[in-house]
């Protein structure tokens, strides 16, 4: 199947490479047309314009924008659409706000296109893990592209298979779900975000505690000396707080105990806000989920070795740059 590729950052990229290992054909563009020639030499087909990659792709055409959410998503998503026909598929694979979904859906569908809303989870090591998907927008256009979505997403790999959930949707276990209408796949992607930022926090403090575990402050018969790296290590090996997150953060306190390449100054992409917004708007109470966002904020005025944690985590799962020397340039 053919799907045609906006955007060729850490993801977008690495989404081209994981649909023609599979054998699908890929299209891509990028502005910044070094590349577009990077994904050609290994066999994408590749557009120097806009006007050229929607004319290169086949009706019913399908682009796949992957690229910053906001004005970049905006602007890129218009553009397409008016280079498109009815029946055409828009695909914003980034974090965009569910709300502007719903918006841009209305407004395209008033030209016949199709606009998914798919939210992407997997950072830079979706390539070989594949990405976990989760889809909002009308059913014709997801059972379309169901091929394209079951290639990116990890399938069900090595993990056990849950007992008693035959009569749920069978693709979930598959690691990609049609959520719902317009905007529902971005609002799951929302949440989920949200609640990494809590999961990250919980790890992150509780490796603060035991890096103050030796506190002066603290009688000598109480004040222990731990390996934090070793602590993260055997968690990972039967802990019920085992996480691919823990993972992460083992691995970067492997490489340094002290964190000390990375600045813990710790930015917030914007789905930790939304997902507060629509807490409050929904009047449910998120404590954990608040604290961890205001966190973020505070991290940018002074660090703790647990921002360290954070940072780390943030780098190791999606490539964040939040490291000392990147902040110094």
């Amino acid at each position: 199947m053919q799907l045609g590729i906006v955007g060729l950052g850490r993801m977008g990229a690495n989404i081209a490479r994981r649909l023609m290992r599979n054998g699908h054909e890929v299209v891509v563009y990028n502005r910044s047309l070094d590349k577009v020639k990077a994904l050609q030499s290994e066999g994408a087909k590749g557009a120097d314009s806009l006007e050229k990659f929607v004319a290169s792709l086949t009706k019913p055409r399908a682009a796949w924008v992957m690229v910053p959410a906001g004005d970049p998503t905006e602007q890129m998503v218009t553009q397409i659409s008016n280079l498109m026909e009815s029946g055409d598929i828009i695909i914003d694979g980034g974090n965009s706000y569910y709300k502007d979904d719903v918006r841009r859906a209305t407004l395209f569908a008033k030209k016949g296109i199709h606009y998914l809303d798919v939210g992407t989870s997997g950072g830079v090591w979706g390539l070989e893990r594949g990405y976990c998907l989760m889809i909002g927008g009308p059913e014709i256009a997801v059972k379309h592209l169901d091929p394209i979505f079951r290639t990116i997403a990890p399938g069900v790999g090595t993990i056990p298979r849950t007992p008693t959930r035959e009569k749920f949707n069978q693709t979930a276990e598959q690691g990609y779900l049609h959520c719902g209408p317009t905007g529902a796949g971005h609002f799951v992607k929302m949440v989920h975000n949200g609640i990494e930022y809590g999961i990250m926090q919980a790890y992150a403090e509780g490796f603060d505690i035991f890096a103050n575990a030796n506190s002066k402050e603290l009688k000598d018969e109480y004040q222990y000396n731990l390996s934090v790296p070793d602590i993260a290590e055997v968690w990972r090996r039967g802990s019920v707080v085992g996480s691919w997150l823990l993972d992460l953060a083992s691995m970067a306190l492997a490489e340094n105990p002290s964190l000390s390449n990375f600045s813990g100054t710790v930015q917030d992409s914007g789905e930790g806000r939304w997902t507060i917004q629509a807490a409050i708007e929904e009047a449910v109470p998120a404590e954990v989920l608040s604290a961890a966002l205001y966190t973020r904020f505070r991290s940018r005025k002074d660090h703790t070795f647990a921002e360290r944690v954070l940072s780390a985590m943030r780098y190791k799962f999606g490539g964040h740059i939040e490291m000392k020397e990147a902040i110094k340039k």
